[in-house]
């Protein structure tokens, strides 16, 4: 399966992740259709890809004639065998449950053809026991991770699985390039991929000072915003590390090391956030209280951030 092509695909989800994935493919040439077990929530997913690719044109990131071409590349249906089995790829984006996909996987990989790729958008199961199921082709599944927002975030990540076909892995990232994203290959099917690894260390050390007393909520994510924040997108964790020395470097995380939080679970006062109901937006309260912070501005603000970054990457 060295010859792969890539001309049409299946976008498995009309959640936060399908259509934004579908949009991407089209952006890059590629006739997606989403897919859902209901024509009305496929047609609600078009709708969503059209919303996002009028974002993009009115943010100057993607010319009309362009965005015109791009929507009719993009269509919605529930025929999910029919179109499943016409495709070139599928990406699924559907609830992180392993007994799930593998059911699905395991179907998929007896009627796609034999020369379509099946992907996955999970952000941190295992692509090679998603694979596991498949009993015809294994080596065709992959792992997709496009990050959260979908339409306006670069960043993909390709996992390999232990039988996952190297030549495929090269194929999607080629693609996903051509579509405009930076598709990073990860070698080794592991707990949180790459970058959920290096978020959730952070996630940890931040919950762990919050915890300890040294600094409150807020002033956390300040220091996290306008200090390592503001430079991170064009300046990364090596280059920093180099430019600073290694020799400095290395004595600075002797020194701090053995303070930070090293333990193998969540920390306790995130725990007892969960234990008293307490989950964060869905439940109007978690770290912050969402009575009086707007989980809609704190978006927008996160959206409007990023379209500036692409606008000024492409200008």
């Amino acid at each position: 399966m060295a010859n792969w092509k890539f001309e049409s695909a299946a976008v498995i989800g009309t959640g936060m992740m399908g259509p934004g994935i579908a949009l991407t493919l089209a952006l890059g040439g590629v006739r997606a259709a989403i897919l859902s077990r209901h024509e009305d929530s496929a047609r609600q997913g078009l709708a969503k890809a059209h919303s996002q690719i009028d974002l993009l044109a009115s943010n100057d990131l993607v010319a009309p004639d362009a965005a015109a071409h791009v929507k009719s590349l993009i269509t919605a249906t529930s025929k999910f065998d029919e179109t499943v089995a016409g495709v070139d790829l599928v990406v699924e984006s559907a609830p992180e449950d392993m007994a799930f996909k593998q059911e699905m996987f395991a179907h998929m990989d007896r009627i796609a053809k034999p020369s379509a790729a099946l992907a996955t958008n999970t952000s941190g199961l295992s692509v090679t026991a998603i694979a596991s199921a498949c009993s015809n082709h294994p080596e065709r599944v992959i792992t997709t991770h496009f990050w959260n927002p979908p339409h306006l975030m670069r960043l993909v990540e390709i996992v390999k699985g232990q039988r996952t076909d190297d030549s495929l892995a090269l194929a999607i990232q080629e693609l996903l390039t051509r579509c405009g994203k930076m598709a990073v290959i990860v070698k080794k099917d592991t707990p949180g991929q790459l970058g959920n690894r290096l978020q959730m260390a952070l996630v940890r050390e931040a919950v762990h000072i919050v915890q300890e007393g040294i600094a409150d909520v807020e002033d956390v994510d300040n220091v996290v915003k306008n200090g390592f924040g503001c430079r991170l997108p064009v300046y990364g964790v090596f280059e920093h590390q180099d430019m600073v020395g290694l020799d400095m470097a290395s004595s600075i995380l002797d020194y701090v090391a053995t303070d930070l939080n090293c333990e193998r679970k969540s920390p306790d006062l995130m725990r007892r956030h969960v234990a008293a109901g307490e989950l964060g937006v869905k439940t109007g309260k978690g770290f912050y209280d969402w009575s009086v912070k707007s989980a809609g501005e704190v978006r927008a603000r996160r959206d409007q951030f990023v379209l500036a970054m692409l606008k000024r990457k492409g200008s």
